[in-house]
């Protein structure tokens, strides 16, 4: 039988979403065996001056649970 479990985790980048959802899955594989997927929840964006300075995720990362 396989268990799995979900956490949540933040990413940021200053290029893109798409950037901070491959840095944030990156950074989980990391520390995390068996990531098997991820679910974007939230997506932010810092403004300054009328311009974008940082994108920023917030993800349910779901990995598998070793036997």
């Amino acid at each position: 039988m396989t268990v799995a479990r979900v956490t949540e985790i933040s990413s940021s980048s200053t290029q893109s979403f798409e950037d901070a959802v491959k840095k944030g899955v990156a950074r989980a594989s990391e520390t995390l065996r068996g990531v098997k997927g991820a679910w974007v929840k939230e997506q932010q964006v810092d403004v300054s001056e009328g311009a974008i300075t940082e994108f920023r995720v917030n993800m349910m990362v779901t990995f598998v649970l070793d036997d």
